[in-house]
């Protein structure tokens, strides 16, 4: 699945490509397994702020690397979706460590710009399977909370992934107001 969709703030918008693995609904909830190879993404974190205190500022960093603050000038178009990486806490809460990636456009792989801001590293990321919820809407910390609830209990005690972290993910630029697509990701543990 790939698309390119026209962005007026940074020019084409790439979405992540991914293979779909299944398609299940159990209780009413609907949600896919899919496989996303390895690449290298623009990351950036955060310790000691909450998520809707932090998230935006981490998110117009990476944004603005993308959109052609780096040494080389380039406007790279931006990647979709935007990735944030949350510890919960065992009562759910999020922990104050974010770290928010995108990943570099697939024409960029081989070689990205180097970030001008030192805040911003580029990482090879692994490939990974994920279990994925979509929904609508303005998506925060509550929202995400709920959403990665309502997975926990719709993949059950005995599903096998990581439980330590956990993907809140946006594909919309923030003023859209609406047809909003946000996802959590659940990372499938690797036999």
């Amino acid at each position: 699945m790939f698309g390119m969709i026209k962005n007026s703030l940074f020019g084409n918008t790439e979405k992540t490509e991914y293979k779909l693995l299944s398609s299940e609904t159990k209780d009413g909830v609907s949600f896919e397994v899919r496989r996303y190879d390895a690449a290298k993404y623009a990351t950036v974190s955060s310790e000691g702020r909450t998520f809707d205190q932090i998230s935006g500022e981490l998110v117009r960093k990476l944004l603005m690397y993308i959109g052609g603050s780096n040494e080389q000038g380039e406007a790279m178009g931006t990647a979709t979706p935007i990735i944030i990486t949350v510890y919960p806490r065992n009562d759910g809460v999020m922990s104050r460590r974010l770290i928010v990636a995108i990943r570099v456009p697939t024409i960029y792989q081989q070689s990205p710009p180097t970030p001008s801001d030192t805040a911003v590293k580029i990482e090879e990321r692994p490939g990974m399977t994920v279990y994925a919820l979509q929904f609508g809407g303005f998506a925060g910390e509550s929202e995400y909370r709920a959403e990665a609830l309502r997975l926990t209990r719709t993949l059950g005690e005995t599903a096998p992934y990581q439980r330590k972290q956990y993907f809140c993910c946006s594909y919309d630029p923030p003023l859209k107001p609406y047809g909003r697509c946000n996802e959590v990701w659940f990372l499938q543990d690797e036999p």
